[in-house]
């Protein structure tokens, strides 16, 4: 059931009808706003004096619902969100994950209702700012509007990346290609690039991914086989990161590309290139003969290359096809 807050704007109150609330709301100011955004150039002395409504969200609260009318839109200051649509069969439709410092509900501006539902994946914080306020404060420290303008724009180059992500053959590649932009998102929020912490489950990424649940765990297999990262439930340890951002970059089915069936070009000679560059304990000799490199690629892929040649057709034809 809805529930109403209230902003409080340069000293006023306006009621706002919000989704469903989690847990508690509170106010900070817009100098907290400005400086999780990165904007701290853009404090003047107005801002401490200017409060923000936040919000708290515990994991599985709905923030805003698909098609409920838009009053206000969001920053998220901590915690992670999974954005969705819902087909008429029931089946979500991941279009994005928001963390700290993504804007939320602002594609909601033209058309007066939200396109998509955005619920927490885990205990979260986020500033709320009804689009009637916003031209306030603006008004009140011109630094807000080319704060927000930035926010925009980063969401736009994320759609950008999500449609590199899509653009990709392989399933795999899908995969390696998301878990490299989580990669920098961690690195931008000073955690480990590295040790990443997946707060989303393998049906929601499968969702995001365009691909099938069960392809996903056979993609961190095979990534896991080959030396890139380690997996253990939701915990991914990547292992060699230049490793796996080149294999983001493969525009073609892995399959195909490695056994050389593009362009009949020969299946060994790929073959030979991938074992060169095998991580793991390192990189194998560079006087591994092409036949030792072969053979030790060829376990690891587990398949023929009447089988390769299928998988890769599959991909091609309808990428994370089981």
């Amino acid at each position: 059931m809805n529930q109403r807050l209230e902003l409080t704007v340069a000293g006023r109150c306006a009621p706002e009808c919000s989704p469903a609330r989690a847990a508690s709301a509170g106010r900070k100011s817009l100098s907290d706003l400005f400086r999780l955004m990165g904007a701290q150039a853009e404090i003047n002395a107005r801002c401490d004096s200017i409060p923000v409504l936040t919000r708290q969200m515990r994991v599985g609260a709905t923030l805003f619902h698909e098609g409920s009318p838009a009053e206000a839109f969001y920053f998220v200051s901590l915690g992670w969100f999974k954005c969705f649509r819902t087909c008429e069969d029931g089946y979500q439709q991941v279009r994005a994950f928001a963390s700290a410092g993504d804007l939320l509900g602002y594609d909601a501006l033209c058309q007066g209702r939200h396109p998509t539902e955005a619920v927490a994946i885990e205990d979260s914080t986020v500033y709320a700012v009804r689009f009637q306020d916003a031209h306030i404060f603006g008004q009140s420290v011109p630094g807000f509007e080319r704060m927000l303008n930035k926010a925009v724009s980063r969401q736009l180059i994320r759609q950008g990346d999500v449609a590199d992500l899509m653009a990709a053959v392989a399933a795999e590649v899908r995969l390696a290609r998301f878990l490299v932009d989580l990669s920098a998102r961690m690195q931008a929020c000073g955690q480990s690039p590295l040790r990443l912490l997946l707060r989303m489950c393998r049906r929601d990424i499968a969702s995001h991914l365009g691909v099938a649940h069960e392809t996903v765990s056979r993609s961190f297999s095979m990534m896991a086989e080959l030396g890139y990262l380690q997996v253990k439930n939701r915990e991914v340890q990547i292992l060699d990161l230049p490793a796996l951002k080149a294999f983001s970059h493969c525009t073609r089915s892995a399959v195909d590309e490695l056994l050389g069936r593009v362009h009949g070009r020969d299946a060994s000679a790929s073959l030979y290139r991938l074992g060169r560059q095998l991580p793991g304990a390192g990189h194998l000799a560079p006087d591994l003969s092409k036949a030792d490199s072969v053979s030790k690629v060829k376990p690891i892929l587990g398949m023929t290359s009447q089988t390769a040649h299928s998988a890769a057709a599959r991909a091609a034809c309808m990428p994370g096809a089981d």
